[in-house]
C-alpha cells in the first residue's frame, strides 16, 4: 500500500509542477514588467477559475493527502523516538557488609592475635 502511495505522490508532484509551469500568471505580459500594462484590481481580474487552476487546486489537495499518508506509514515502522526513553535500571541487592570488629583488641596500636 505504501508503494502505491509513493507512486501516486510522485506522479501528482510532477503534474503540479507541469500545470504551474503551463499557466500564464496575472500581469506577466511584457508591458506589465515595465509598469505600463498593469490593469485590474488588487487580486487580478475577477472571474471563474479556468480548467488549469482548478486542476492545480485538486492536484495540490491530492499532494497534501499523499504527504499525510506517507507520514502515517512512516510513523508505523518507526521504532526510535526523537528523544529516547531512559532505561529503568533494576536495583541491585546491597552487598553484605562485613561485621565491624569493635572489641578492645582491634583498636589502633594493638597487635592482632
Amino acid at each position: 500500500m505504501e508503494f502505491i502511495v509513493w507512486i501516486l505522490h510522485i506522479l501528482v508532484a510532477a503534474a503540479v509542477v507541469g500545470l504551474v509551469l503551463l499557466q500564464h500568471g496575472k500581469g506577466a505580459d511584457m508591458g506589465a514588467a515595465f509598469g505600463s500594462g498593469a490593469s485590474g484590481s488588487l487580486f487580478g481580474a475577477s472571474g471563474s477559475a479556468n480548467f488549469l487552476s482548478r486542476t492545480t487546486a485538486v492536484l495540490a489537495t491530492l499532494f497534501f493527502l499523499t504527504s499525510m499518508g506517507l507520514t502515517y506509514f512512516s510513523s508505523l515502522k518507526s521504532e526510535t523516538a526523537v528523544m529516547p526513553v531512559p532505561v529503568q535500571s533494576v536495583p541491585q541487592p546491597a552487598m553484605p557488609v562485613a561485621p565491624s570488629q569493635t572489641d578492645e583488641s582491634n583498636k589502633a596500636g594493638a597487635i592482632p592475635k
